[in-house]
């Protein structure tokens, strides 16, 4: 699509009908005692109830999750139930990436006419993931082998290294500077502070209380809580992992959901708050790096889109990311020759976690309200995924500002 036409001329995402949980961590929360499944459909019950939004205007659901959970044959059948509502719908996964492309395949479902009203929902657990056996038939003792998502991020079955190895092969390639990385990781937390004493976050996250199968509450899923107040003389003294990566320049497992709905242009006046607003599909593309560089890959995919679209940095309003790693963001900075102060203003996943599923549908989300606030604008969307993937997207919000 060139200088910003529609990829999805007929899909819009209605403003305001959508929301975030709190990504609480560390089996610190009661995600650790539910279905993570039966949560995020009950989860997106109440948060539609607070948009206002009617369950029975939805025709679909796409949903999005990598950590199996009890019950995921079932998957939207049942997560749907948990909603409230008895939906068709299906399944994707694309590990980090999977917030992003449920949202394109939402809008994909709108513009090919299939639907008018399409839910999509991601959810995940990592902090406490199952573990699972399989039978492994080329070996003489088929169940031995036990997985987990922790073998996942320290094992890539393709190149035998661990997410963080990737890091540190990208860092050295760049030749980034360890002390730009920590300045970079506490500007990041800076801003994850700042929309929050600001009251930013309370317009993108929903608190929840969590019932167990009694219906008792276990409690309420109302922070981000595996963030913590960090110094920068805490992260220069920190040892490096890898180059240039220490325990406070990457993120954490974390947990939770997200949900938004995306319709066609007159249903989307009809369901949001604010119709003046339109927010609109205009790029994406995935592009493969070397093996063992997945940091750097988010940036070719950006380089390739912005090619395929005729637009360029100076073009975005906004620019938000997944960044499991704050050398993510400093390669994105020379690649693209573009000031990372001026992206992830209102926060990112390297600060408030790693639950894959949901992770960059809330990047989405906050890139929106941003725009928003700023009257409008085109927002770039990007991240890593699975060792050497980039995914990146673009879209367009027209009207705003005035809050």
């Amino acid at each position: 699509m060139k200088n910003g036409d529609a990829m999805f001329p007929r899909a819009r995402i209605p403003y305001g009908t959508w929301g975030s949980s709190y990504f609480p961590a560390w089996q610190m929360s009661p995600l650790a005692e539910v279905n993570i499944g039966q949560f995020a459909g009950e989860s997106a019950n109440r948060i539609l109830g607070k948009r206002q939004v009617p369950k029975n205007e939805l025709d679909y659901l796409v949903i999005g999750s990598t950590i199996p959970w009890h019950w995921k044959f079932w998957t939207a059948p049942l997560v749907s139930s948990c909603l409230g509502e008895r939906l068709p719908g299906y399944h994707m996964e694309q590990a980090c990436a999977t917030g992003l492309q449920a949202t394109l395949l939402g809008g994909n479902e709108v513009q090919s006419g299939a639907y008018d009203v399409v839910g999509v929902l991601t959810f995940d657990r990592t902090s406490d993931s199952p573990v699972g056996v399989f039978p492994e038939r080329r070996s003489y003792e088929r169940t031995v082998a036990l997985s987990d998502v922790w073998d996942n991020f320290g094992f890539d079955p393709a190149t035998g290294n661990a997410m963080i190895t990737t890091a540190g092969i990208a860092a050295r390639k760049h030749k980034v500077d360890r002390k730009e990385v920590d300045d970079l990781a506490f500007h990041r937390y800076e801003q994850y502070f700042n929309a929050k004493e600001s009251g930013f976050l309370d317009r993108v996250l929903v608190p929840l209380e969590v019932l167990n199968i009694q219906g008792r509450p276990l409690g309420r899923v109302d922070e981000d809580a595996g963030v913590r107040k960090i110094t920068l003389n805490g992260l220069r003294a920190m040892r490096e992992l890898d180059t240039c990566v220490t325990g406070g320049t990457q993120t954490h497992a974390s947990d939770g959901m997200a949900v938004l709905l995306v319709t066609t242009k007159e249903k989307a006046r009809e369901l949001s708050p604010r119709p003046e607003i339109d927010i609109q599909f205009v790029a994406k593309t995935e592009i493969r790096t070397l093996p063992n560089h997945m940091p750097e890959a988010p940036a070719l995919a950006v380089q390739k889109l912005l090619q395929q679209t005729g637009l360029t940095m100076n073009d975005m309003a906004v620019v938000k990311n997944h960044n499991p790693f704050a050398v993510n963001d400093a390669i994105f900075s020379k690649v693209l020759d573009y000031d990372w102060h001026n992206m992830n203003n209102t926060g990112c996943p390297l600060v408030w976690g790693h639950p894959q599923g949901p992770t960059l549908m809330r990047v989405l989300i906050e890139g929106l309200e941003e725009a928003v606030d700023l009257g409008g604008g085109y927002v770039l969307i990007f991240g890593c995924a699975a060792g050497d993937i980039g995914i990146a997207g673009i879209l367009k919000v027209t009207g705003g500002g005035d809050r």
